[in-house]
């Protein structure tokens, strides 16, 4: 049997294998933020079609400045765990985990989001990708955002979910704080890297006590912020960054990259052939090596040859993928029955409000 289909355990959590569905926005989710019928049906389909792990679309934190766009799921409050309790009861009758993504957007928000409010980030930097100049958090306010983190963590645990991932990439408000462009400050919160990194440990320090020592943490992590250069995160940084959620006592980290302002870094386009699949898998396998901790890796892998690669020869021990799961929810039953690798072109079609849907499709023989 393939190692991908063979049960991994990390932390106390125990999956019945090494596939992950990455978090994806569906745009599913009710205009308050609940979850929707829609969305129960669709993890149904992901958790029937052997995924060993599902990670939900990322939750916002706080209201009304954590959310990042329309339909975006909520977990600011507990009137939203019944939802999420529902989804995980939904996931678990199929032998799947669920683990809750939480979120905030900071800057990053669409242009027309939030009439007559300015989004917050650590510092006021201009977004080039929509131009919008947010206002420098206060330190009252960085601290009322490590209990909203903290209170989401707790509503995860509530609501059944089997862990709960910070979302620390792509450029929303946990990326923003460790990358040097989106971070200016000089403070406890800015300047070097440990001051950077300083609101992941609060958040996990708080987290910890509202969710016990055996509750599974996960971050996904940005390697890199897709753009070069020593005002932009640093291989270092990223080092540092992992050895320190380590030592914090973070379950598994996953590798993804890029921010909105170098949009094709985090969905490549046209992926197609072997060579260009797994974009992120030496950043992998430096974290991996660097923090002896468990790694998830995402990031363009589309044929089984390479993402056994990557899990047998020890650069990530689960491999996640968020766009060949919306052109095929049943790949990885595909995969365990024959298929030698997903439909998906990486065309990005996939990104749209209609509900997550893209037939562009590549033979799979």
């Amino acid at each position: 049997m393939s190692i991908l289909f063979q049960p991994v355990t990390i932390g106390n959590l125990k999956l019945k294998n090494r596939f992950v569905r990455s978090a994806t926005h569906d745009w599913l989710g009710t205009a308050d933020g609940s979850i929707s019928d829609k969305e129960v049906a669709l993890y149904r389909n992901l958790a029937e079609n052997n995924i060993g792990m599902i990670i939900t679309g990322h939750a916002y934190v706080q209201h009304p400045l954590g959310r990042a766009s329309v339909n975006q799921n909520a977990i600011y409050d507990d009137k939203f765990i019944s939802g999420y309790r529902r989804l995980a009861n939904t996931v678990h009758a199929s032998g799947a985990a669920l683990v809750m993504q939480i979120s905030h957007a900071g800057r990053q928000v669409a242009p027309d989001f939030q009439a007559g409010l300015t989004p917050v980030s650590p510092s006021a930097v201009v977004d080039a990708n929509t131009g919008i100049l947010p206002r420098e958090l206060t330190d009252n306010e960085i601290t009322d955002l490590i209990y909203a983190f903290a209170a989401a963590m707790a509503r995860s645990k509530s609501a059944g979910c089997d862990g709960v991932q910070l979302h620390v990439a792509h450029g929303y408000l946990l990326s923003q704080f460790i990358s040097p462009h989106t971070n200016r400050r000089t403070d406890i919160w800015g300047g070097s890297v440990e001051n950077r990194s300083r609101i992941l440990r609060e958040i996990i320090t708080h987290g910890r006590r509202m969710v016990g020592k055996e509750y599974p943490i996960l971050v996904k992590l940005n390697s890199t912020d897709g753009i070069s250069g020593e005002n932009y995160l640093s291989p270092e940084d990223v080092l540092f960054l992992a050895t320190t959620l380590k030592t914090c006592g973070v379950t598994a980290i996953e590798i993804s990259g890029g921010i909105k302002e170098a949009p094709v870094i985090t969905s490549k386009p046209g992926i197609i052939r072997p060579e260009d699949e797994a974009y992120f898998a030496k950043a992998a396998q430096a974290i991996k090596q660097a923090a002896n901790i468990p790694v998830i890796l995402v990031g363009g892998m589309r044929s089984l040859e390479v993402m056994e690669e990557i899990v047998a020869g020890g650069t990530a021990d689960l491999v996640a993928l968020c766009r060949p799961l919306v052109m095929e929810p049943d790949l990885i039953t595909r995969l365990k029955n024959g298929q030698a690798k997903a439909a998906c072109i990486s065309c990005n079609g996939c990104f749209n409000q209609a509900g997550l849907s893209c037939r562009c499709r590549q033979p799979t023989t």
